[in-house]
């Protein structure tokens, strides 16, 4: 339609010691650490149901909803990880995608855990209850979008620092 609205935000970054504070996609290394904070799949999901390709329980279908209708950003994880994690993203366009864009701008491979990635889906005991096979539920955390989640990385002797930071801003991370 003839309705057009742009909206641009700008903001600050902290310096410390003269270095940016900037969580940029740049900055993995061999070695770190993988991360994903909250829960991966639930918008897909929800999608899907709406699509009439899969089907829900009433509360799991509504919780699944809200995550695709009212994501919650990650800003207090965000600022919290600062100095601590090595690169970071957004993911909006899927834990593959998004993961993806780190390892290309930082030059680096990654592997994950299946059973820690199938552990993202919130609404996993509803789909196995349903039938719903481990590859179609990976499908959802690893293809799915608009979760609004962070993936990040972090050398592996940051760990207790991430849960630090996990518990200061009160959001789940899981190492994958």
């Amino acid at each position: 339609g003839p309705l057009n609205i742009c909206i641009t935000v700008m903001g600050e970054v902290p310096v410390v010691e003269g270095r940016s504070q900037a969580l940029l996609r740049s900055g993995a290394r061999p070695g770190d650490d993988l991360y994903v904070s909250g829960t991966l799949g639930d918008a897909r999901l929800a999608l899907e149901v709406f699509r009439g390709t899969q089907s829900l329980p009433g509360p799991a279908f509504q919780a699944a909803r809200a995550r695709m209708e009212c994501p919650t950003p990650r800003v207090a994880l965000g600022q919290a990880l600062r100095g601590i994690a090595s690169a970071a993203a957004d993911i909006s366009d899927g834990l593959v995608g998004d993961l993806g864009h780190i390892l290309r701008r930082s030059g680096v491979g990654a592997s994950m855990d299946a059973e820690r990635v199938l552990s993202l889906l919130a609404a996993r005991s509803d789909l196995q209850h349903l039938h719903l096979g481990d590859d179609t539920m990976l499908g959802l955390v690893l293809a799915g979008g608009d979760d609004y989640e962070l993936v990040f990385t972090a050398p592996a002797a940051a760990r207790e620092a991430v849960q630090a930071a996990s518990r200061h801003s009160q959001t789940p991370v899981t190492r994958i």
